[in-house]
């Protein structure tokens, strides 16, 4: 009797890949890391906003090459092992996880403390325990339910940083002594220190490659992904740099009671408490949304390294006969998802940054060893496009992660470790578990005992 082989389900537009991504990245984190950004930036948010994006552009562009190149759902892991080793891959992956791991648990986090705030009655447990679920049930059901509701909840967001930007522009219209280009020609502040604030500001874009954990369920994919990277990385731009532009003219001269909670007190100042309450409904929506995607992402990346055999393939392998979607994988990210109950969003975030950061560097060398060095791809015009604007992405992303503190880059290595212990282990196993063969017919034989 014939069995039919359950697969992922092609089924996701342009847009609505574009939709899941956004929601990764969560628009709203302008506002989040505000007061962080804005100190170490020295106030020149529009400048360092601006050179943000020229970093992360060329990693964002070597993903677009390699996803046309690969177009399945592995993401880094997919792209490294193929570009240069399967062993590197592996590694790769493996510090990738813990950027996707911690990225539902920091969602999971950040919405009970603010639930909590805004309710204390109800424990922070009861909201992190309760999202879990949501995400959970939400992912079980179908990728296609999940990128519907992550369309209404950017465009939430969208419209909330409009609306912030329509009460900035009433400042403008105030009339006063304001230079439109002031934000562009400040010099005061040394480049260094805006190059500092471009470094914190770099995280506000990561979310763009979770798209290419998608791509087996996107319809004609090698199209669609690359297309859906650049128009994520535009969007997030401009929903960044026309606010920080606006609110540099409208004041040029900033201070907060807290720098962790800037962004409110930004609100607050622009539109007044109706605005600013607002702000928190959209901010816990965009939250959501943000946990939603991650771990639609973590899961696919979960199945693909399950279906390689890298990670047991009968558990992370599997995808729901009636779903289509990868059921065990769900369930164990809820698990480890409750970490949030324990873990500080500190940590978290280190484990984030030295995930992301580590796969943006690989990926911008795997489309130099695939495309220039295994391809050949070496005239004036695949030089630039296949060695020089990947040299620059792998560059900037390098630089990133030497600014990374003792304890994000000690705790990656820690993980990096086990990750070389556990690949070791299961060679190991897998050698032992394999029949002798005969060395003129290459058949399994006896072996005596």
């Amino acid at each position: 009797m014939m069995t039919t082989e359950v697969t992922l389900r092609k089924s996701l537009s342009l847009y609505q890949v574009v939709y899941m991504g956004l929601a990764w990245m969560t628009p709203m984190i302008y506002f989040s890391i505000y007061g962080i950004a804005y100190e170490n930036a020295g106030g020149m948010l529009t400048q360092a906003y601006l050179l943000a994006f020229v970093a992360i552009f060329f990693t964002a562009y070597s993903y677009g090459v390699m996803s046309k190149t690969f177009p399945t759902s592995g993401s880094a892991y997919s792209y490294t092992a193929k570009g240069i080793h399967p062993y590197l891959g592996f590694l790769v992956g493996w510090a990738l996880l813990l950027d996707y791991f911690f990225s539902p648990i920091i969602a999971c986090l950040t919405f009970g403390i603010y639930l909590h705030a805004q309710f204390p009655a109800v424990p922070a447990a009861v909201w992190i325990i309760g999202l879990n679920l949501a995400l959970g049930i939400i992912n079980v059901i179908g990728i296609k339910f999940s990128a519907n509701l992550s369309k209404i909840f950017v465009w939430i967001q969208i419209l909330f940083i409009a609306l912030f930007c329509f009460f900035l522009g009433r400042g403008l219209s105030g009339g006063g002594d304001i230079h439109v280009f002031q934000p562009l020609l400040q010099t005061d502040v040394p480049f260094g220190t805006i190059l500092a604030g471009a470094s914190i500001i770099c995280f506000s874009f990561l979310g763009f490659d979770t798209v290419t954990t998608m791509a087996e369920e996107t319809v004609n994919a090698q199209r669609t992904i690359p297309r859906a990277i650049m128009i994520i990385i535009i969007s997030a731009s401009v929903m960044y740099l026309v606010p920080s532009f606006l609110t540099q003219l409208v004041y040029p001269h900033l201070s907060f009671v807290n720098a962790d909670s800037a962004g409110f007190e930004l609100v607050k100042l622009v539109g007044g408490a109706g605005l600013s309450a607002i702000f928190i409904t959209v901010l816990i929506m965009a939250i959501f949304t943000q946990g939603l995607s991650s771990v639609t992402s973590v899961s696919r990346l979960l199945f693909v390294m399950g279906r390689d055999a890298i990670l047991p393939k009968q558990v992370f392998g599997y995808l729901h006969p009636k779903f289509n979607t990868p059921v065990f994988n769900i369930a164990i990210v809820s698990a480890v998802s409750l970490l949030a109950l324990a873990i500080s969003l500190d940590s978290a975030v280190k484990f984030v940054n030295f995930g992301a950061l580590t796969a943006f560097f690989f990926v911008n060398v795997s489309v130099i060893a695939q495309k220039y060095v295994k391809e050949g791809r070496r005239s004036a015009s695949q030089t630039l496009k296949y060695l020089v604007l990947p040299l620059l992405g792998a560059g900037f992303i390098g630089y990133l992660l030497s600014l990374l503190d003792r304890d994000a880059l000690w705790m990656g290595g820690v993980w990096v470790a086990l990750g070389i212990a556990y690949h070791l282990l299961r060679t190991r196993r897998a050698a032992g578990a394999a029949p002798a063969r005969s060395p003129q017919t290459g058949s399994p034989r006896a072996v005596k005992s």
